[in-house]
């Protein structure tokens, strides 16, 4: 038996990560390096923007140099994400660059209400206990190690469709790893199963639409410039596949180099919860049966005809209603992410400002140009690009969300100038955003499993899985836009 590890703080975890780097050569501290650089970024973007750069009308300038100056914030000066998106989004309103209105418009924004009201069914989920108590049930069934993690994968999976935040799953399969690691009691077998659950969870995420913030800001991207934004159903029959075949190579890796034969052959004897032995109750058979209507009605939508936000306030309405749950509306509203519903908001005034300008098309243009001289690349380097940078942007801006705000109008739009389909472009950066297991900061679910006491995993692990991951991924995700999207009707 092992002890049950302590998790660390979020902060404590970043100080932890960050431990020894604070002076540079036993000089000048890393913040002030940091502002040093940031700064002079700050800068030289100004003087880009309103000096030298030709052709760009003032609502323009004002609309990159927000968008320049809050990448920095985020990227150099390490900020809070939502402080920094909602500064963006005020100060344009404040020069003129969007109307006030717009700013608000924000907060009553399609995405904000899906994803407010995703986030009360997540929170009756988790109060409730039910998906730890099912994943007891049915991970009680496999008495052999090897097995157990592919049944982990395919669990972790099928919860992307109905629990909108990988910070809520990772606390939710929080006491599942719990109770498997201190049973199995093999500190190879623990270090595995800590690395399984945070890689699942993040890349399972792009399964559903719903599944991260970013692919709601894509699809808002989608719609803006004019094309059509997929459903909870479309999304889901092109970046389902994607998601479930890299997430069964994630566990194969780590079944392969993680583990040896002993421990893949263990025999295990899964505790039982509390209430294992007892049916269902009719609150949970309440609960199962509305959240399976809710994933029904949000997958019919182009059926119905109801639209995606509505069919979700009313699940979770339904969901928070005392009589289903237990759990009254009001205290469901408590494990509400405002903090990541503000932050959408104001990316979302950042990404109008860019389109609504006619910045986001300058720069396009003028990416075009600037290549003309080399000739126009083909479709597959234009998508392999496009994913690479998707993939490692997670080294440079931690949050997913920010990272498909900045690549989506920085890079997809851009590159979308060479002939490729804007919308195939949106989608692979949204999805390929979504590798960002590098680094134990670089996810919240990473920095929850890899911040205990003592360590699970460690740094050295983490970026050994990323490094075998990564070769998969991009390929598999070419693979997908270049060959299978196009068999579904979104060519590339």
């Amino acid at each position: 038996m092992t002890a049950s590890p302590v998790i660390a703080s979020e902060k404590d975890l970043i100080t932890m990560t960050r431990v020894g780097t604070d002076r540079i050569d036993g000089h000048m501290p890393v913040s002030h390096v940091r502002l040093l650089v940031g700064a002079m970024l700050v800068a030289f973007a100004s003087v880009l923007i309103f000096l030298a750069a030709d052709g760009l009308a003032l609502p323009m300038q004002l609309a990159l140099m927000v968008f320049a100056t809050t990448l920095v914030c985020w990227t150099i000066f390490d900020l809070p994400e939502t402080p920094v998106a909602l500064g963006g989004a005020a100060a344009l309103a404040i020069t003129g660059a969007v109307e006030e209105e717009a700013v608000y418009a924000a907060l009553g924004n399609d995405i904000v209400w899906l994803m407010l009201a995703a986030s009360v069914i997540a929170a009756v989920l988790q109060a409730s206990g039910l998906v730890e108590r099912l994943a007891f049930r049915l991970l009680a069934r496999f008495r052999d190690v090897r097995r157990l993690f592919w049944v982990v994968t395919l669990t972790i999976f099928a919860t992307a469709f109905v629990i909108p935040s990988t910070s809520a799953r990772a606390a939710i399969f929080m006491p599942v790893f719990l109770g498997l690691a201190s049973t199995i009691g093999r500190p190879g077998v623990t270090r595995a199963l800590a690395l399984l659950f945070p890689s699942i969870i993040l890349l399972s995420a792009a399964a559903s639409l719903t599944g991260a913030g970013a692919h709601l800001v894509a699809a808002d991207f989608m719609r803006r410039t004019g094309g059509e934004a997929p459903g909870f159903l479309e999304w889901a029959l092109l970046a389902a596949p994607f998601a479930l075949l890299t997430s069964l190579i994630a566990c194969g890796l780590i079944l392969r180099f993680f583990l040896d034969d002993a421990d893949r052959r263990w025999r295990l004897d899964v505790p039982a919860v509390p209430t294992e032995k007892r049916p269902p109750s009719v609150r949970d058979k309440a609960i199962l049966a509305v959240t399976a209507i809710i994933v029904v009605a949000l997958a019919t939508s182009d059926l119905h005809g109801v639209a995606l936000p509505v069919v979700a306030l009313v699940g979770a309405l339904a969901m928070a209603s005392e009589k289903v749950s237990g759990m009254p509306f009001r205290k469901a509203l408590k494990g509400v992410e405002w903090n990541l519903l503000l932050f959408l908001a104001g990316t979302l005034v950042i990404g109008e400002a860019l389109l609504s300008t006619g910045a986001a098309t300058l720069l396009a243009e003028r990416l075009i140009g600037a290549f003309s001289l080399i000739g126009k690349p083909p479709a597959w380097l234009v998508v392999l690009v496009a994913i690479i940078v998707a993939t490692f942007a997670h080294i440079v801006i931690a949050s997913r969300t920010a990272r498909a705000t900045v690549l989506i109008p920085a890079v997809a739009l851009p590159l979308a100038g060479f002939g490729v389909s804007p919308e195939v472009l949106i989608m692979i950066t949204a999805i390929g955003s979504g590798f960002c297991q590098t680094l134990m900061v670089s996810a919240k679910p990473v920095a929850l499993f890899g911040g205990m006491e003592p360590p699970a995993f460690s740094p050295s692990d983490l970026l050994r899985l990323a490094l075998m991951l990564a070769a998969p991924f991009i390929t598999l995700l070419a693979l997908m836009a270049l060959v299978i999207w196009p068999a579904f009707g979104l060519a590339t």
